[in-house]
């Protein structure tokens, strides 16, 4: 009988093991974020890249970038997706044909129509993201995808500009 009326009582319960956890639990997604918050961002990341890179309009950068090919693969994929839009998965081929080394490449690709004007275009941080260094005489794969293209959009075809150049020392 004694055990019967034992069983029937209610135990007490603490929460305290519970208040404890989640209190740990908030401080650590605090501090997550606010680690999260002194990271730089993604444009300081690629203007600290590029620093000290020849731009378009300098007589270094014309010299530099005359020896530099790139080209369009034939792996270049157009896909729609669930909302209507399309995504084109472009790839292609960095060639550095100069004696020198690059450490900092921007690339500006465009998806022009048939008269040559600009669909949509992106500029991507094509060395040191995709490959750490263009050496000389060496040829890297590039890869990105633009997307938001409507399907009565003329791609015709895409086109391909370094706007940003840095030599390694």
């Amino acid at each position: 009988m004694e055990t019967l009326q034992k069983f029937n009582e209610e135990t007490k319960r603490s929460y305290t093991g519970y208040l404890i956890g989640g209190l740990i639990g908030i401080v650590a997604i605090g501090v997550g974020v606010w680690l999260l918050t002194l990271q730089p961002s993604m444009e300081e990341q690629k203007s600290a890249v590029l620093d000290g890179s020849y731009r378009e309009g300098s007589p270094e950068f014309e010299e530099l970038t005359k020896d530099i090919i790139i080209s369009t693969h034939r792996d270049t994929v157009e896909s729609p997706n669930a909302f209507g839009a399309i995504s084109m998965f472009i790839k292609g081929n960095v060639r550095n044909k100069s004696e020198k080394t690059f450490n900092g490449l921007e690339i500006n690709v465009a998806v022009v129509d048939e008269f040559e004007e600009v669909v949509k275009e992106k500029r991507v941080l094509a060395i040191p993201t995709q490959a750490p260094r263009l050496e000389p005489d060496t040829t890297i794969p590039i890869t990105l995808s633009i997307d938001g293209f409507k399907r009565s959009d003329d791609r015709a075809n895409i086109r391909w500009r370094v706007t940003a150049i840095r030599v390694a020392n």
